[in-house]
């Protein structure tokens, strides 16, 4: 595997141990529907959670989260339509980040919520 999918996979489990130290529940982490993929789904008592993470190794052209292009924002809303519909969920929805940077041998993860919404 190359090396930028292993430090993706890396992100992705930093991600998951940071949601659940937020007490999150993850109910699904790559969940793909058709060609829709959503990297994380977590919930909380009154929420569900859809998460993208975004990971880089450098943040010499930018931040991670600035690589979310909208068009990959509007798949993430659909698939996460697909996903409520599917399992009959009745929570608010939210659409965060997690960030993972590599700077100077150190890891940066940062969590945004409601990074974006299903209504811009």
């Amino acid at each position: 595997m190359a090396e930028h999918n292993n430090f993706g996979k890396k992100g992705e489990q930093l991600a998951v141990d940071l949601l659940r130290k937020k007490g999150c529940r993850i109910l699904a982490v790559n969940w793909r529907h058709q060609r829709f993929e959503i990297d994380i789904v977590a919930e909380t008592k009154t929420e569900i959670i859809f998460v993208e993470v975004k990971s880089r190794g450098t943040s010499y052209f930018g931040n991670p989260e600035e690589f979310l292009s909208r068009g990959q924002q509007k798949r993430i809303i659909e698939a996460a339509h697909q996903y409520i519909e599917q399992n009959d969920i009745d929570k608010e929805a939210r659409f965060d980040v997690i960030s993972v940077l590599r700077e100077n041998g150190q890891l940066i993860v940062e969590h945004i919520d409601d990074a974006f919404s299903a209504f811009d």
